[in-house]
């Protein structure tokens, strides 16, 4: 019975490059997915392909390309990302000059489609109920969530390396399943929504293997600084088993598999995504072995023949800044140094639409507790949100002005000034989106 190794070489895009080598060297994977697009990671790379044609693709991905491929061409690896965001035709072609100049000579494809922007006008917002069009030229990006076939009609054009933009994150590993066992397409909803609890399984990386999970004492995981990535081991079934490579940190246990399939999830019985309605209701996890689990019971229903689209909006910027307070009186004098920044920055007030004065040890997350004793260290936060970059510049310079025109004993000041790109809603029909597939190094 043919067994299906699929590795997650990232969970996200600051994710770690270290562990994905290890799978690709020891890993004996079919296929190693890096998951490395988030909804403000794409609107970002737009601005950076709007100020650089050739850019929008991954900072990381020549890094991440130049430590793996040797490992993966000598294993027979296949890799598939979504490392291309905003330009995945361009991310294509850096990486086949990457592969050529690493003296491998390898099939790059790019999925391309999801960039809807010239049709996202007349569609209307979840959050404002309003058409996107109103957004004028605040409106700089518009990304569908592609599904698996994309992806699978690269393979079957023999890609070895397949580059996607905005895709949805468990179809990066359905896509797989689907070629290597030659299921027919999405219309099998129970093997897709099987599928699909895999790939959100597997889709976070670390998170699966005791990553965001460890909490001394009450979910201890071992060797956590050496966590392994996880890898699926898939049936024709459908079925699979989740674990890692021995010898890593890290645990994958009933517990870290119930905490990953949770995430991001509202309705367990209808997890929409744009292969299946996923239906995780009955997903079953059983620990046969140290660092293995089975996973079954994964069910679905068909895709509602809507695409949800990310849009990206210029929204402002953000102007922020931090500085310490230690010793005794530090809360007081952290307190006065907010009070005199919220003072300086009243002629900005038009510009300022909303703004925050955090004490962090005190009261940044949690309000704070009159009966708690008084932290010996604190470190003041004042951060706004701005209309225009003047004054989102000022709360940067107030705060780094405290150092001489503050309270004592001020320090270690960092400020910050960005523009933000707020992240909308719409939906447009299946039918309106056309994939298509562009092959870097297949023969003429």
């Amino acid at each position: 019975m043919k067994i299906l190794r699929i590795g997650t070489g990232a969970g996200f895009s600051g994710d770690r490059i270290g562990p994905a080598v290890d799978l690709a060297r020891s890993g004996k994977l079919d296929y190693l997915v890096f998951e490395c697009l988030a909804e403000r990671t794409i609107a970002l790379a737009q601005l950076d392909r709007l100020g650089d044609p050739a850019a929008g693709y991954d900072r990381r991905l020549e890094q991440r390309m130049r430590a793996v491929l040797p490992d993966c061409h000598r294993a027979g690896t296949r890799i598939i990302t979504n490392m291309g965001a905003a330009n995945p035709l361009e991310a294509a072609r850096r990486t086949a000059e990457i592969a050529a100049e690493l003296g491998l000579t390898l099939r790059v494809a790019a999925v391309l489609g999801d960039d809807v922007l010239d049709r996202i006008g007349p569609c209307v917002l979840e959050e404002t109920g309003r058409p996107a069009s109103d957004l004028g030229d605040r409106l700089v990006s518009a990304n569908a969530y592609l599904g698996a076939e994309g992806i699978v009609e690269a393979l079957a054009r023999d890609a070895d390396i397949v580059i996607c933009g905005r895709v949805a994150d468990p179809s990066l590993f359905v896509a797989p399943m689907i070629h290597a066992f030659g299921w027919p397409s999405i219309d099998d909803h129970r093997l897709i929504g099987q599928a699909t609890v895999i790939g959100h399984l597997m889709e976070c990386g670390a998170q699966v293997t005791g990553g965001y999970f460890a909490d001394p004492g009450v979910k201890d995981v071992p060797d956590l600084a050496t966590v392994g990535f996880p890898i699926a081991e898939v049936s024709q079934d459908g079925t699979a088993v989740i674990t890692k490579l021995p010898g890593t940190g890290g645990l994958v246990s009933r517990a870290t598999c119930i905490e990953q399939l949770l995430y991001e999830l509202h309705d367990p019985a209808r997890y929409f995504q744009p292969d299946v309605v996923a239906d995780f209701s009955g997903v079953d996890f059983s620990e046969i072995g140290p660092n293995r689990v089975a996973v079954s019971g994964g069910a679905g229903a068909p895709a509602t023949g809507r695409l949800k689209v990310s849009v990206g909006a210029r929204d402002g910027w953000i102007g922020q800044g931090e500085i310490s307070y230690a010793g005794p009186g530090a809360v007081a004098r952290a307190r006065l140094a907010g009070e005199i920044t919220t003072e300086r920055l009243a002629p900005f007030a038009n510009l300022i639409e909303d703004m925050r004065v955090d004490i962090i040890g005190l009261n940044a997350i949690l309000p704070a507790d009159p009966s708690a004793p008084e932290p010996r260290e604190v470190r003041l936060r004042v951060a706004a949100r701005c209309t225009e970059i003047e004054a989102a510049r000022a709360v940067s310079d107030e705060v780094e002005g405290l150092y001489l025109n503050g309270p004592a004993g001020g320090g270690g000041v960092a400020t910050m000034v960005r523009e933000v790109i707020g992240i909308r809603s719409t939906y447009l029909p299946k039918a309106d989106v056309e994939t298509h597939v562009h092959m870097f190094g297949e023969p003429a």
